[in-house]
């Protein structure tokens, strides 16, 4: 085994090591597991029932307004995963790590996997009350799964920007505030109505959202129709990866120093 290989297959083991420490802390906090997979319930009962809209919107509300929801839920909940980093930082976890002949980043990359985990179970449980609510998935099998990899392909390039801002913020308590600089991403795109509906400097900024692609391009394939935002959903994704990965790994390296 050549040495690229063996610190590739140490780096999963790690990994998968970190997940599994992650995943066990479910079972010590249920709470906050079904507060996280209620919230985007009630986000999509609300919207859909009380707030209302679908303004230029044509045929069902909630057809357009379920997919929406499921990229809107890919934004939202990453404060447990920055406030889980930021409280091994700070309580001395990752000295502990930092002993133990471990891939740097492996903590972090742990945690992420456990969040997609997280994510997944999210996307099904929002996926089944939508159904309830008469939402339909006209594509076939494989725009299903291309729409559930778009939406996760974009949870987890939120993730990792999550996790780079919980680095910077250093303390639990600072989370919150930083966590407020998700919602003009979330908010700001077509997740909820349509770009037409809003003023025009309004719909330039939603229609540039990287969400805004995600959400028009998940909509198109549960619908079953050609989409030509797919492109944008996957490279921008891809590209804010880009960028906050190697950012998060790299400060996390020099705080655990």
């Amino acid at each position: 085994m050549s040495m690229s290989t063996s610190a590739g297959a140490h780096a999963l083991t790690d990994s998968w090591t970190m997940t599994r420490r992650e995943l066990a802390h479910w079972a010590r906090q249920p709470v906050q597991v079904v507060v996280n997979l209620v919230f985007p319930v009630m986000l999509l009962l609300m919207f859909g029932y009380l707030i209302g809209g679908g303004r230029g919107v044509e045929g069902s509300y909630i057809d357009y307004l379920v997919p929406g929801m499921l990229a809107l839920t890919m934004a939202f909940g990453l404060e447990g995963t920055m406030i889980a980093v930021t409280q091994d930082l700070n309580k001395g976890v990752i000295d502990r790590f930092r002993s133990m002949p471990m891939t740097n980043g492996a903590v972090l990359v742990g945690r992420s996997a456990a969040d997609m985990l997280q994510s997944a179970l999210s996307l099904l449980v929002l996926m089944g009350v939508g159904l309830a609510l008469g939402w339909r998935v006209d594509g076939g099998p494989g725009a299903f799964l291309g729409a559930f990899g778009l939406l996760l392909l974009f949870r987890f390039a939120m993730l990792w920007i999550g996790i780079h801002l919980a680095l910077v913020a250093g303390k639990p308590e600072m989370v919150q505030a930083v966590q407020i600089l998700v919602w003009p991403i979330a908010f700001l795109s077509n997740a909820l109505a349509l770009p037409e509906s809003m003023p025009d400097w309004l719909a330039t900024v939603v229609d540039r959202n990287p969400m805004s692609h995600t959400a028009t391009a998940v909509r198109d394939l549960f619908a079953g129709a050609g989409t030509a935002h797919l492109a944008a959903a996957v490279v921008w994704p891809l590209v804010l990866l880009a960028v906050f990965f190697p950012l998060a790994v790299r400060r996390f390296a020099r705080m655990s120093r």
